[in-house]
């Protein structure tokens, strides 16, 4: 559309013009963040005080006319300190606590190769724009699915046991005495691990359709020493085997399947008479305007690129969509059977719902 013949407000033009400057060297920003973890920039810088490019190019084997262009990118989105007198620059160890300690409750860092494997699905996001075809989780670039427990696994390990499991009725005492325990679409089994080490007394199996990450959990179960009481096994969140499961899970994964009912049924139809469905999701809240602010920005866009085209690739095809918020996912529990539902808690991030027989 031509607004050759439209009178502009100046003003507004500037401003918003400014905001997308503003945005794109954000984005290409981002893929800066990305060498600075795929190279252990942010690593090597941690804790080390002020360094000069030519430090940094020895600790990290990188060449050092490169990093001066990359130093000065971080530094001028406040990633990093300059010291203009003796020419270093600082990792503060607040911004090392969200870029390089995966330890860290705060660690995003995960998000860097996320963002990566959405733009080589860029021109086949269109195509799917254009034909209403679904992308599969397993056609995306790896890199998403190293991020993608990167990025979860923080929450897990500080949350989970620590927040979500004691707001459910019971469940820690069930988890405590021993307990049967299904984590659905689990991928590489960060959720099932730190349940598994927090419950020895519990045996947990994991389900994933996807193969790949089966293996990378399997693998990584037994690097943690809990290969003795935690199984994996592929399989659909809506035909995984077992029932009288005391204890069944989907994190951060219902929205992504074509068809979440007949996935929260089968949990259902698995649970003993007394068991329990522990669902969360990205927090939202029930309408677009409830949702106008940075974290429901990026989960949109993970929605765009990744959830939504999962799911209008499988049977179903419901694209429920990352931000579906907690009376559309309390309506898909209610569909599939649940009498008792309800929000256990809530994080910045996070829905955790709560649902029995």
């Amino acid at each position: 559309m031509s607004t050759a013949h439209t009178t502009l407000d100046q003003e507004r033009i500037e401003e918003f013009q400014g905001l997308a400057v503003t945005e794109a060297a954000a984005a290409e920003s981002a893929a800066c963040c990305y060498l600075g973890d795929v190279l252990g920039l942010y690593e090597a810088m941690a804790g080390a005080g002020r360094l000069t490019s030519g430090e940094l190019a020895a600790r990290t084997g990188t060449h050092e006319r490169y990093l001066r262009e990359w130093l000065a990118n971080q530094v001028s989105g406040g990633y990093l300190i300059y010291d203009a007198d003796d020419g270093t620059f600082e990792l503060p160890d607040e911004h090392a606590a969200v870029l390089a300690d995966p330890d860290s409750p705060a660690y995003v860092a995960g998000i860097f190769p996320i963002i990566a494997a959405a733009w080589a699905s860029a021109d086949r996001a269109a195509e799917a724009f254009r034909t209403g075809d679904g992308v599969g989780w397993h056609e995306h670039d790896p890199r998403l699915f190293e991020g993608v427990e990167r990025i979860f696994a923080p929450l897990y390990r500080h949350q989970l046991v620590q927040d979500w499991i004691p707001a459910l009725d019971g469940v820690h005492e069930r988890l405590t005495a021993g307990a049967r325990v299904a984590d659905l679409g689990c991928g590489h089994g960060a959720s099932t691990i730190v349940l598994a080490q927090a419950y020895p007394a519990s045996r947990l199996t994991g389900f994933d359709f996807h193969a790949e990450s089966i293996a990378a959990a399997s693998k990584a179960a037994a690097e943690a020493g809990v290969g003795d009481r935690v199984g994996f096994e592929v399989a659909a969140a809506d035909s995984f085997p077992g029932e009288d499961y005391d204890l069944v899970c989907l994190f951060d994964c219902l929205h992504d399947m074509g068809a979440p009912v007949a996935a929260a049924a089968r949990a259902r139809r698995a649970l003993a008479d007394d068991g329990t469905l522990l669902v969360v999701e990205p927090q939202a809240g029930d309408d677009l305007t409830d949702n106008i602010n940075p974290i429901s920005r990026l989960f949109y866009a993970g929605s765009v690129f990744l959830c939504t085209p999962s799911s209008l690739a499988q049977d179903g095809a419901t694209g429920l969509g990352a931000q579906a918020g907690p009376s559309r996912l309390l309506e898909v529990l209610s569909d599939a059977g649940f009498t008792h539902r309800r929000i256990a808690a809530e994080t910045p991030f996070n829905l955790v719902i709560e649902a029995r027989p």
